[in-house]
């Protein structure tokens, strides 16, 4: 089962000695904004270019390592895409956590 949920990028991850599968991989720390583990801080490759305070949509699992190649990287969290805004589902209003900053 894949596992998406929504995280607030908090921190740049400095690495510059890493798996050699990982080489040219950015990490970010990110704060999950929902799901039962809402307020936990992960460490997710970063393959689009989010920006500190962005909110974003995390892959988490082994399908995080379907991306970029990184079939043989030990990923088990990727930043897939950067939320623009709440949205309506249904006409219910769903707001994705609250922007820092």
């Amino acid at each position: 089962m894949v596992n998406i949920v929504a995280g607030m990028v908090i921190s740049h991850i400095w690495a510059t000695k890493k798996d050699d599968n990982l080489v040219g991989c950015k990490f970010m720390a990110v704060k999950l904004l929902d799901g039962k583990e809402h307020g936990k801080i992960v460490i997710a490759v970063d393959s689009i270019g989010a920006g500190i305070g962005e909110r974003v949509i995390l892959c988490q699992g082994s399908s995080a390592r379907k991306m970029q190649g990184l079939s043989d990287a030990p990923v088990d969290c990727i930043i897939i895409g950067i939320i623009d805004e709440d949205c309506l589902f249904d006409g219910m209003e769903v707001n994705i956590g609250e922007s820092e900053g």
